[in-house]
């Protein structure tokens, strides 16, 4: 199931929900404010073959946040 990212126009937050491909215009809930007054934000998505990306950490899409230990745009995907 993939999971999505939306907007809450009522907190101003960002935050992810998982749900299905047919269901991901629905309005859902903000965790925070439990407003429903949310968006679905557009996600970018990295995909190639990058020479940068070779190795142990092959296809990491580096986000900044995902533990890898990297600093921002050390893995050359973004």
């Amino acid at each position: 199931m993939p999971i999505y990212e939306f907007h809450c126009d009522a907190c101003d937050k960002d935050f992810d929900h998982r749900t299905t491909m047919e269901s991901r215009d629905t309005k859902v809930a903000c965790p925070d404010c439990g407003s429903k007054k949310t968006g679905r934000k557009l996600s970018i998505v990295a995909v190639g073959n990058n020479p940068q990306s070779q190795g142990a950490s092959a296809g990491h899409v580096h986000s900044g946040g995902c533990g890898c230990g990297k600093s921002m745009g050390s893995c050359g995907m973004n």
